[in-house]
């Protein structure tokens, strides 16, 4: 069985396998913008949360990939797909605090619960995070949200080459200004754009920019509509062409310079510090075959085409344990 929301990410369905659509299960259940917690059924499009939580000066900081595409929140957290703004408060993992689902058994198990500080039982919410439905349907899920920036802005600064913009991250990484995000954009070969959002009140914004462009010595600071399409570009991947996938690839800043010699032909974007290398490929085998050979994991986030499964197979038998208890007969693939 395989299960699917809205198709954001365009997993293909192997022959034999039942479809099951979980977008009939939509809507918020329960919201107190007083309590900083909202719980919503798993087919609820997370476009449709954030904007009820803007209406409160709320969001979710992990930045929902797709949304614009329809994504849903069980999507969100089967794919832990986070966006740029991982980067100062963290991913899916660190906001989901409540999950019900359905296991391969048929039963339904509550995780967590609807306050902030609940620590009762086993932890399933966070375990359901990056399952890509392999343990279980999801019914419903609670995040505790944060206040939204009153305004934004980035600093955009060219770089002749990736060595360059990659020498500016530990000073990024380790100053005092609280960065909502760094991404760095490779444009052709090897210039790349080295980009930091900062977010906060209108009133102090400009002089935090200053003191980022500071101590990147130079850069371009970049405001209002402009500078939100910079980052729903990231968020939506309207950077890659429309036949090709894109590949999330967990790494660290000192990995990538490996990586992207062997990738000077594929458009990427090296994104929440250095953490996360998004590549877009016409040719899956290939990739697959790359980050084999230098030891690094990979999945297919937006599936145009081939296998969804690509790179390195990590395996844990604490992880096989838990996937023969909750789905013993394979129900879920």
């Amino acid at each position: 069985m395989r299960l699917r929301g809205a198709a954001t990410k365009l997993r293909p369905v192997a022959d034999g396998c039942q479809l099951l659509d979980m977008r009939r299960l939509t809507g918020v259940i329960d919201y107190q913008p007083t309590e900083f917690v909202i719980t919503a059924w798993a087919g609820t499009p997370a476009a449709e949360v954030q904007a009820l939580l803007a209406e409160h000066g709320q969001y979710l900081p992990f930045d929902p990939l797709l949304a614009e595409r329809g994504a849903t929140l069980g999507g969100t957290v089967a794919a832990n797909a986070c966006g740029p703004e991982r980067y100062r408060y963290g991913g899916v993992r660190d906001f989901i605090i409540g999950a019900r689902f359905i296991d391969g058994n048929g039963h339904v198990i509550q995780g967590g619960g609807k306050v902030v500080k609940n620590a009762a039982g086993f932890d399933y919410p966070k375990l359901m995070v990056g399952s890509l439905g392999r343990l279980g349907a999801l019914v419903d899920v609670t995040f505790k949200v944060f206040p939204r920036p009153e305004a934004y802005a980035t600093l955009q600064m060219s770089c002749p080459s990736l060595d360059a913009a990659l020498a500016l991250l530990p000073k990024l990484t380790n100053c005092p200004y609280d960065l909502n995000a760094i991404d760095i954009v490779v444009n052709g070969s090897n210039a790349a754009t080295l980009l930091v959002r900062v977010g906060g009140l209108a009133a102090g914004l400009p002089q935090r920019m200053d003191r980022v462009r500071s101590l990147c010595g130079g850069g371009e600071i970049v405001a209002g509509d402009d500078e939100a399409r910079i980052w729903r570009e990231a968020r939506e991947f309207t950077w890659v062409a429309e036949d090709a996938s894109v590949v999330k690839v967990p790494l660290t800043p000192a990995r990538i310079p490996a990586l992207d010699a062997r990738i000077q032909a594929t458009r990427r974007r090296y994104s929440v510090g250095g953490n996360v290398a998004w590549i877009a490929t016409h040719a899956p085998a290939e990739l697959d075959a790359l980050l084999t050979a230098l030891d690094l994991a990979g999945l297919v986030m937006l599936n145009a085409l081939g296998d969804p499964r690509i790179g390195r197979r990590v395996s844990h038998p604490f992880a096989e344990r838990v996937a023969r208890a909750l789905d013993p007969q394979h129900k879920f693939g």
